[in-house]
């Protein structure tokens, strides 16, 4: 079905709030249908957030070379790069470092410049959602682009200018990690807005793909700039973030009413603009956390993404320290490596997803993700040295269950409970419910790379695995209420169809 507008509606919207790029569109070869505009709109907050978490890469690569190493195993073989599968011969050679990073206690101020990025991410997660609320969010989401991509860029500057303080990164990464929160709950909102109430799980979870496409092409731009130095692996991204703000800004469509189109559900909803005032006050931060449900996806995603973040932000430099088959491998190898733990994430957000518009049970689909996640990292852990097709096969089963739950809590189920019914159709609540869901797994994020830092450069990886461990198990439990109430309601419906039946 193809909705049509009026010309009055048209022209209303048109005044202020259709992009300037479909504006231009519209000119030259008149409008499309839904259709095209839910498709473009799909497309571009997915290259908009894969934009995002591009950009968070490049600390995770680049870790090993700022710590510097004694014994760094390049390949023997001059211009050929070593395939992973293959034993070669190698030779060790030395690398510096870069001050301070490569002094005594270097890791710990790599978790440092880590815990500046996510704690101030973290924080303004829960302001943007807010704002995001109040704002025309094309103009919001696009400013927050700009910016990460110029604070992204100027770490790599660092390189550059020659730049050895460490309040100058730590500086950069804070204003970073706030110009960061803007996008999830701006994308969330926008891609909701579209798609209206009933099943999202495998669409959301297709759809959130871009947060491992995002990695990947993250990890192998990264890697790829580190012949150049290791600033261009900032600099690169950094000019990506800017590129796509300008793609957001003369693009994106916030919502259907913004291009005089009725909402998915058939609701003439009004997003408030420059222009416009709005028909529902935005909810009250605290009134959030009471809807049903937050409180426990909260806490859960707190230690779900402790998880994720550590393997995102240390994946490549634990990799790159263990001998895989006796050999270690050079930094590039190693974050080329650890891409198919997105790989594996992949699959997990778009199963996860499935599972849940299948049961209609995101607790008990996400609980039992993050429990199998135990036994895997176990296995990768212990046995994940031993082999490569070992590795790869326990790195990219620990993607498929630690994403999982991940993703499908910060997509479909943010957007369900952000248009819970207690909210009595109040649309304004979608951006700050998914901001402090998603605000307290950054809080998660920002301490698993820290603590990393911090406990590997005094014992190693096994108790950073232990922490990895807990921290599954109690992202299990913190779920397990609202799983068993829906094992409990299921058992009473079966209960009253049984009789039925008989009859």
């Amino acid at each position: 079905m193809q909705h049509k507008a009026s010309g009055k509606m048209n022209h209303k919207h048109k005044a202020y709030n259709v992009p300037p790029g479909i504006d231009i569109l519209h000119h030259l070869s008149g409008r499309r249908s839904y259709t095209w505009y839910k498709a473009s709109v799909l497309v571009l907050t997915f290259l908009c957030y894969a934009g995002y978490h591009a950009s968070r890469k490049p600390p995770s690569i680049v870790k090993s070379v700022l710590k510097g190493e004694g014994n760094i195993v390049a390949s023997t073989a001059p211009g050929n790069g070593r395939n992973l599968l293959e034993d070669q011969k190698t030779a060790v050679t030395s690398q510096a470092g870069w001050a301070p990073f490569n002094e005594e206690g270097g890791q710990a101020l790599l978790g440092g410049v880590d815990l500046a990025f996510l704690g101030t991410y973290a924080i303004g997660m829960f302001f943007a959602g807010h704002l995001g609320d109040r704002m025309d969010l094309r103009r919001f989401l696009s400013a927050g682009m700009l910016g990460s991509g110029v604070f992204t860029a100027l770490f790599g500057l660092g390189y550059v200018w020659d730049v050895h303080l460490f309040s100058y990164y730590v500086l950069v990464s804070i204003i970073a990690g706030l110009f960061q929160s803007t996008g999830w709950p701006s994308v969330v909102s926008i891609v909701a807005n579209w798609s209206g109430k009933g099943k999202r799980g495998l669409i959301m979870g297709i759809w959130n793909a871009h947060t491992s496409v995002g990695n990947i092409v993250g990890t192998v731009t990264a890697a790829a700039l580190l012949s150049w130095g290791w600033g261009w692996s900032f600099m690169m991204l950094g000019f990506m973030m800017i590129a796509l703000s300008a793609l957001m800004y003369f693009f994106l469509v916030v919502h259907p009413s913004d291009i005089g189109l009725p909402g998915p559900d058939g609701a003439d909803y009004e997003k408030p603009s420059a222009h416009g005032s709005e028909s529902h006050e935005s909810i009250n931060f605290w009134d959030a956390w009471r809807i049903p449900g937050v409180l426990s996806y909260a806490l859960c995603l707190f230690f779900a993404k402790l998880i994720a973040y550590t393997f995102l932000y240390w994946l490549p430099f634990y990799i790159k320290s263990t001998p895989i088959q006796d050999q270690l491998l050079t930094p590039k190898e190693a974050g080329d490596l650890s891409v198919l733990f997105d790989v594996g994430g992949v699959a997990g957000g778009v199963i996860a997803g499935h599972l849940s518009d299948r049961s209609g049970a995101s607790a008990i689909v996400s609980m039992s993700f993050t429990m199998l996640s135990i036994p895997v990292l176990w296995m990768y852990r212990n046995f994940g040295h031993t082999s490569f097709s070992i590795n790869v096969s326990l790195m990219m089963l620990g993607g498929f269950f630690v994403n999982g739950p991940y993703a499908l809590i910060t997509t479909a189920v943010s957007a369900d409970l952000g248009t819970h019914e207690s909210l009595q159709g109040n649309s304004k609540a979608l951006a700050t419910v998914s901001a402090i869901i998603d605000g307290m797994g950054s809080i998660g994020a920002a301490l698993g790379p820290m603590l990393t830092g911090y406990i590997t450069s005094r014992g190693g990886f096994d108790m950073v695995f232990v922490m990895l461990y807990l921290s599954a198990g109690t992202a299990g439990l913190m779920l397990s209420k609202i799983a068993a109430a829906g094992v409990f309601l299921d058992v009473q419906a079966q209960a009253l169809v049984l009789p039925e039946a008989g009859h």
